[in-house]
């Protein structure tokens, strides 16, 4: 069983408080998300983020084919860290940590994203030529949103 790991970090000249409002509301996802993804919430986004809320979307990672991803927030420490676990979608394993810390001139960001693809061997072959391009992608979008977003211009 193969676990892959995405590790990022960002910072941003923004307060504690203006980061996790922004981090923390699920119905901001959709604006740090590609527009070709076709990110959609269906439910779940509607109070503000608990430890055990469920949150329905439909995605369109590939081809054009929509996806439903169930995610469940599994821990949520106030302007500190949240957990977010996919229940049901694309990955045999998805477990996201977000953590924010106040740092001179602003915070600090850090995802750490554990997954494991399904169909064994052949998601073996294919997360160096799609998966991974794709994950790296996304990310790096949401870096520049976010800058774009705090006012970071480059």
């Amino acid at each position: 069983m193969k676990i892959y790991t995405l590790h990022r970090k960002q910072k941003l000249p923004i307060t504690l408080e203006a980061a996790w409002n922004f981090l923390s509301n699920p119905e901001n996802l959709k604006t740090i998300t590609p527009e070709y993804m076709g990110f959609h919430i269906l439910s779940g986004a509607d109070k503000p983020m608990y430890a055990g809320q469920i949150i329905q979307y439909i995605v369109t990672p590939v081809l054009g084919i929509k996806t439903k991803w169930v995610t469940e927030i599994t821990h949520v420490t106030d302007k500190h860290y949240f957990v977010d676990e996919q229940r049901f979608g694309p990955y045999a394993l998805w477990h996201h940590k977000h953590f924010i810390k106040e740092i001179e001139g602003g915070i600090e960001m850090e995802d750490i994203v554990d997954y494991k693809l399904p169909l064994g061997f052949l998601g073996r072959l294919i997360h160096p030529v799609l998966v991974k391009p794709k994950l790296e992608e996304i990310f790096s979008y949401r870096t520049q949103k976010l800058e774009a977003i705090f006012g970071i211009y480059k």
